[in-house]
């Protein structure tokens, strides 16, 4: 990967986004990369942070890269789907901030489960002022997290969230000086690691609200499974066919 600097260590995994001349700016490459830590932690379940090399979280999209994206590419969701699915990481996310956090960096924050931000944080979402809406996740996740009020002064007037007003709002749940944002949500992390697992996975699930066929089909297995009733009758299939 070269535009995602991936840790992984036994119990959690960091991410960096790693283009700072562009102040991070979320390409196509780092989409595709970002895809990877999601299957890499789908696979081995842990906590996630994400963070920005340098300054800056992550100040948009690659504008070069959304000028020349067309009706096809936008319904094909790039930057959304990468959203929705770190959402749906099965354990928690927690974006580590500092600078700037606008357009697709604030969409990427906002799809964590916490945030944790130096006083230099600004969260933004200008998209209308380039002729599109923040269809990754602003639209929909932002009124969640700071109300529909505040979601409309900033996806409808501009208007930017700087640190001190983002922690007041919530949307933010810890502020640090900067370049301690990192440390910060290391330390969060470790208070994850007292829980357990499997309490903090289905926390999840069940406060989001998105509790999937799939997932419900999970669940109800993994009752059964360490049921008395399903290791007799496996027991006695196994035992008639050694017979």
């Amino acid at each position: 990967m070269t535009t995602v600097k991936i840790s992984e260590m036994s119990d959690r995994v960091v991410a960096v986004l790693a283009r700072p001349r562009q102040r991070n700016a979320i390409s196509a490459q780092m989409v595709d990369e970002l895809h990877g830590v999601c299957a890499l932690i789908e696979r081995d379940p842990k906590p996630l942070i994400v963070m920005g090399e340098g300054d800056d979280f992550a100040a948009g999209a690659d504008i070069e890269e959304l000028h020349a994206r067309t009706s096809s590419d936008a319904l094909n969701g790039i930057n959304r789907s990468l959203f929705d699915r770190i959402a749906r990481l099965p354990l928690p996310t927690v974006a580590a901030v500092s600078g700037f956090a606008l357009g697709g960096g604030a969409e990427l924050a906002y799809a964590c489960d916490l945030r944790i931000s130096t006083t230099t944080a600004v969260f933004g979402n200008p998209e209308p002022n380039l002729g599109i809406i923040a269809a990754a996740g602003g639209t929909y996740r932002l009124a969640q997290l700071v109300g529909a009020s505040v979601a409309k002064q900033v996806l409808l007037a501009g208007r930017r969230i700087d640190a001190q007003r983002a922690f007041d709002l919530g949307l933010v749940m810890e502020l640090t000086a900067p370049g301690e944002h990192e440390s910060a949500a290391h330390r969060v992390v470790d208070a994850f690691s007292r829980f357990s697992p499997a309490a903090l996975r289905l926390t999840k699930a069940v406060g989001s609200n998105e509790v999937s066929p799939g997932l419900a089909a999970d669940l109800a297995q993994a009752l059964l499974f360490d049921s008395g009733d399903k290791k007799a009758r496996m027991k006695a299939f196994i035992e008639r066919k050694q017979a």
